[in-house]
């Protein structure tokens, strides 16, 4: 359950009072070359710059990157590992992204850690105790200034019963 500084809790019903403020960070996510291969086979996007480590050292990077759409698969694990659930909310599906933009390459090299810092940005209603809310998520890779990448990520929320 995500509990804000001023110690309330976050819930559906009093998330527009949340709005603007930080709801949680992640712990670090550690994702090596073996994860981004299977991305790869997964998602049918093969391509040296992220799956041949030999090769890539070539690339102006000089390694393999993570696929951006790798790090955008991980806000749902996010937002729930930092605890930043609503307490009053049954479940939620993901209803898309408003904006995604990747701000710097990753490199893999020995492998890589990431986390996301997570904020409100909207609570929508939608009638009966149901919610579309919108987080701002900012991932940092260990050891690495600034963001890696912005996201705003929308989740369709419905409340306990």
């Amino acid at each position: 359950m995500c509990v804000l500084p001023d110690a309330t809790p976050f819930l559906l019903a009093n998330a527009n009072a949340h709005v603007g403020k930080l709801l949680g960070v992640s712990d670090w996510v550690e994702i090596d070359q073996f994860q981004v291969n299977i991305f790869s086979e997964v998602s049918r996007w093969r391509k040296p710059g992220h799956c041949d480590p030999e090769s890539a050292k070539d690339s102006p990077y000089g390694g393999t990157l993570i696929h951006g759409f790798h790090m955008v698969s991980l806000l749902s694990h996010f937002f729930e590992d930092a605890g930043a659930t609503p307490a009053d909310g049954a479940y939620s599906l993901n209803y898309g992204l408003d904006k995604v933009r990747i701000l710097q390459p990753v490199v893999i090299g020995d492998g890589v850690r990431l986390r996301s810092h997570i904020s409100l940005l909207a609570a929508t209603d939608k009638g009966a105790g149901e919610k579309l809310i919108k987080t701002r998520h900012e991932i940092e890779v260990e050891n690495m200034a600034g963001y890696v990448m912005y996201a705003e990520y929308l989740a369709y929320w419905y409340p306990k019963k």
